[in-house]
């Protein structure tokens, strides 16, 4: 596991700040520990530094996996959010867009979010925002991108597109392989 380059760390945070904003900082600092990101095979995870310790006895080739995946870097030095990411991105995201129940299933297999599909978004949401899509009863069911600030959401045709798929919890199954 070795750390993340100056130029990752800053393009990472840029990523995590487009769903969370300045709550970044939190995930790093918890009341629980001191947290850390590192990367492993180009992709990023996430661990207390406890692990780290422990997982620095093992030798490099044999290490899999160790904490949460929550993206991985392109070969143009981009990164890539994982649906893995999901859990710890939630409860600090600032901008959300609920869907109705009958429009859950289809944001599941891949789909981008209709008006018609969408129960609420927070207000004040501006366009091409990282968001959190959460079911009407605040599960976290994915993340995308608004395609429509809160006020173009209020004048929209049904059959517009609010939210842009970039992953969903449907993922676990669709893509496994390629989640570790």
């Amino acid at each position: 596991m070795k750390r993340l380059s100056e130029l990752q760390t800053k393009v990472l945070f840029e990523k995590l700040s487009k769903y969370i904003g300045t709550n970044v900082k939190l995930l790093i600092d918890r009341t629980d520990g001191t947290y850390c990101f590192r990367e492993l095979k180009s992709r990023v995870y996430y661990m207390s530094e406890k692990i780290l310790k422990l997982a620095e006895t093992v030798p490099r080739e044999n290490l899999v996996s160790l904490g949460t995946c929550f993206g991985k870097f392109t070969k143009g030095n981009k990164f890539i959010l994982h649906i893995t990411a999901l859990a710890y991105l939630a409860p600090y995201a600032q901008y959300k867009i609920w869907l109705k129940p009958a429009a859950e299933q289809q944001f599941l297999y891949g789909n981008n979010v209709s008006k018609s599909g969408m129960g609420r978004i927070t207000e004040n949401t501006p366009i091409y925002q990282g968001v959190i899509v959460m079911s009407m009863s605040d599960v976290p069911l994915g993340f995308g991108v608004a395609a429509k600030s809160t006020n173009d959401c209020k004048m929209a045709d049904p059959l517009v597109t609010v939210c842009f798929h970039q992953a969903d919890i449907g993922e676990y199954i669709r893509s496994e392989e390629n989640l570790i």
